[in-house]
């Protein structure tokens, strides 16, 4: 994994930030699924009035493989973050989203006085529709989706700017407003976390790291086995596979999302490094990953199946900057497809493509170049979010073709 734009998704090596990051330093990793007792999902700071209290015990969110009603992405906004890049990654969002919308409707939240150009780069295939944000990770940003019984219920994580390292004056009120305008059901979460933080089989597991969420710069004071209990409940899992993930080195402090991913039933693709990658924290980190998945079960009791997506060779890519972030395991599962990045490493992209295919039967693959994005330390999947069709919990193991 590979990052870049100390502006952007680079983390600032001082004050409060590094401290926090160097009290994670020595984190363990393992899966767990009878946690001590931790706090319950009940409504946290700043509830509104009305605002459900998060006892979603009858909730659960569906894989990503379930149907979607539509898929949310935001605009980039701010020059003061992207600086002369940012029209180059105002043209890789809308590609992502034209790409999208290929399979499932597409609304992009953009603010209102950039709303016409953005309409008019993303063309008639994608909604644009009028809401105040500050950058383009909607994953993060928005609500996390999860159905039951009642319906469909958006979980607000209180989102602050990965621990407060970006602006999110406008960014952690888009779940909540976007929550609003659609009129579903909010439920604010008693943890502080983004939806890339977070990847769930739709049968009970849980994979995240520790770096991201047992950080002080998002839960102070909760020990892990208190925000297990939390996820937990307001997820709908039974089960969470921990990853130790690196604390400090990204502004994301290692999602999950870049790292490992549910392909399917008891199937995990992998991010690995390159042959000839040196070894660095990235490549640790997937190593520490997969000596976990080597021995870990999922919520059914069922042994993992890990495939390596492998990045592409850093001398081919067309992307520029040391730090840039060349992750295939960075996709998007639609309706009917897979969005997937393409680097320009041909023989690599080629692999990823055959590769995802694989895991994904009968869905169509489509690669899309997204490199000012992958310059600012995201991809794909960090640039989206699902909202998932009403009961899409209880068939969220559908066949991927269906």
């Amino acid at each position: 994994m590979r990052k870049v734009q100390l502006s952007r998704r680079t983390l600032l090596r001082s004050g409060p930030a590094l401290a926090a990051a160097a009290a994670l330093g020595g984190c363990s990793s393992s899966s767990s699924d009878t946690p001590e007792p931790g706090p319950s999902a009940a409504a946290g700071p700043g509830t509104a009035p009305g605002t459900a209290a998060a006892s979603a015990a009858s909730y659960a969110m569906p894989a990503e493989t379930a149907r979607h009603t539509r898929t949310f992405m935001a605009w980039p906004a701010l020059e003061e973050v992207w600086g002369d890049q940012l029209p180059a990654v105002r043209q890789d969002i809308a590609h992502i989203a034209q790409a999208v919308a290929q399979f499932e409707p597409v609304v992009l939240l953009a603010r209102p006085d950039q709303s016409d150009a953005a309409q008019q780069l993303c063309g008639p295939s994608v909604e644009v529709v009028q809401l105040a944000v500050d950058d383009l990770w909607a994953r993060d940003t928005g609500p996390t989706f999860v159905t039951g019984p009642q319906g469909l219920a958006g979980v607000d994580f209180n989102f602050n700017g990965w621990g407060n390292k970006q602006t999110h004056t406008n960014d952690g009120q888009v779940a909540r407003n976007l929550l609003d305008k659609y009129g579903i059901k909010r439920i604010q979460a008693s943890v502080t976390a983004e939806g890339g933080a977070l990847e769930v089989d739709g049968e009970g597991t849980l994979m995240c790291t520790e770096s991201s969420l047992v950080n002080p710069n998002r839960n102070p004071g909760r020990s892990r086995d208190q925000i297990e209990a939390a996820l937990k409940d307001l997820l709908g899992v039974r089960k969470v596979i921990w990853f130790q993930g690196v604390a400090g080195q990204d502004i994301t402090d290692c999602h999950i999302d870049a790292l490992a991913r549910f392909a399917g039933p008891a199937v995990v693709a992998l991010h690995r490094p390159a042959a000839d990658t040196p070894p660095d924290i990235w490549s640790r980190a997937s190593d520490q990953a997969l000596q976990v998945l080597h021995d870990a079960t999922d919520a059914q009791g069922r042994k993992l199946r890990v495939v390596e997506l492998t990045e592409p060779d850093a001398t081919r890519i067309q992307g520029q900057g040391k730090d840039f972030l060349a992750t295939y395991l960075n996709y998007y599962v639609v309706n009917g497809g897979v969005i997937a990045p393409r680097f320009g490493d041909q023989a690599a992209d080629d692999l990823a493509a055959s590769t995802i295919a694989d895991l994904y039967p009968g869905r169509k693959v489509v690669q899309v170049t997204i490199n000012a994005v992958a310059a600012g330390g995201g991809g794909i999947h960090c640039s989206t979010q699902q909202q998932p069709e009403p009961g899409a919990a209880s068939s969220s193991a559908t066949p991927a073709g269906s």
